[in-house]
């Protein structure tokens, strides 16, 4: 459904910026629910956030100088819908510089959204990204 992946392609446009540029990580608010969770998985304990903790520990990195380029794109989804309930389970590349040392990476993002009052909106995002004894499988490519 256009609504949702227009969601999608807007949380990653607020996270995304080229060096120079300033991200617009409150515009992301807008695409959740109020207590909407954003979850970064990986091989330790995962990291757990609020939109506000979300967007505030990446403005920190942000505003200290230490993040200075980022862009994650979509490459793939699969899109199931049930009334008002929907999950997208989304392929994703990032890449930037963090540090001063540049990076790369691709994942797979699960995110779940719920119909409001005739709107959708995102409820929880959780992503993983691709490492060694963890590749993406083909049906999500």
């Amino acid at each position: 459904m256009d609504e949702l992946r227009e969601l999608v392609e807007s949380f990653f446009e607020a996270v995304s910026f080229a060096e120079g540029e300033r991200p617009v990580y409150a515009a992301i608010h807008d695409l959740f629910i109020v207590d909407g969770k954003l979850i970064r998985s990986g091989p330790g304990d995962p990291e757990i956030l609020t939109v506000t903790q979300f967007t505030a520990s990446r403005g920190k990195l942000f505003e200290a100088g230490e993040l200075t380029s980022f862009r994650e794109t979509e490459s793939a989804a699969t899109t199931e819908f049930f009334g008002n309930v929907a999950h997208r389970f989304s392929t994703y590349r990032k890449e930037g510089v963090l540090n001063g040392t540049r990076f790369a990476a691709e994942g797979v993002i699960s995110t779940q959204f719920i119909r409001l009052a005739g709107e959708w909106k995102m409820s929880s995002m959780a992503w993983d990204d691709e490492r060694p004894g963890l590749v993406i499988p083909e049906r999500y490519r």
